[in-house]
């Protein structure tokens, strides 16, 4: 009989798929007759808390995603999401190679900083060759070189009541007749202090790509690629996110995607 088996990283891949799945399939559900509190939509949520705590308990806190060789990078950087951002501020960032972009960090913190690329380019890196998963089912490997992201708050000095990290980002991810809305997520202090969470500001030995998300993007390696925003201008320290955006953490979770996006 031959033996079955499956990685842990595979079942909760399938499982965060299939909760996304249904999300997605039932995202018309909700604008039209659930509401946030509908009996779906708490279903998805208690799902969703289910896949976070079973990820916690069978990965632990410190576990590593798999990393990889030089020989296993058979191709560029697949790009996610929006590739180059029409926005005045960012292509006026771009257009003086981003001398006058700030890493702003706020919120709950005891030290507010405002970093420059060459700031954070000073710091200790870390360069990590690893597989981008993306929600829409391919994936990806590359060599990513960034800052710790548990360096840049350990300066910062976070608050107890700190629970979150918001990502603010430069890029309109959709346009509204309130205005344009930027594309911006959360993880909490745990992913963000992991040690593979990085801000990334280089690729396959290379600056970052305006379409990979130059200046600086988010590596987190241990979820999907949603969970990992482009084009980031701000962190703030939050202990709550539902006074933002749609108040569910994120772009995509707003529109129906898991909060949690681990694998």
């Amino acid at each position: 009989m031959a033996k079955f088996q499956i990685s842990r990283r595979k079942f909760l891949t399938a499982g965060s798929l299939g909760l996304s799945g249904i999300a997605l399939s039932g995202c018309d559900a909700f604008d039209s007759g659930l509401g946030i509190g509908g009996g779906l939509r708490s279903f998805l949520e208690n799902a969703n808390g289910l896949t976070y705590r079973a990820q916690r308990l069978l990965a632990g806190r410190d576990a590593l995603a798999p990393e990889f060789t030089e020989a296993d990078i058979l191709q560029p950087q697949r790009p996610n999401g929006v590739t180059a951002p029409d926005d005045d501020t960012y292509k006026g960032l771009l257009a003086n190679n981003y001398a006058d972009w700030r890493l702003e960090v706020t919120g709950l913190v005891e030290k507010p900083l405002s970093l420059t690329r060459e700031q954070l380019q000073n710091m200790p890196s870390r360069t990590q060759i690893t597989r981008h998963d993306c929600v829409e089912g391919w994936s990806c490997i590359a060599k990513w070189t960034g800052t710790p992201l548990s360096l840049v708050l350990d300066q910062a000095v976070v608050k107890p009541q700190a629970r979150y990290v918001m990502f603010h980002c430069l890029d309109t991810i959709e346009q509204s007749l309130s205005g344009n809305i930027k594309y911006y997520g959360t993880i909490d202090l745990i992913d963000a202090r992991h040690p593979q969470t990085i801000l990334a500001y280089g690729l396959n030995g290379k600056p970052l790509p305006v379409e990979n998300g130059a200046p600086l993007r988010v590596r987190v390696e241990r979820q999907l690629g949603y969970k990992m925003p482009k084009y980031i201008y701000k962190i703030e320290l939050v202990d709550s996110f539902a006074n933002v955006g749609g108040g569910r953490g994120g772009y995509w979770e707003d529109n129906g995607y898991d909060w949690y996006g681990g694998i």
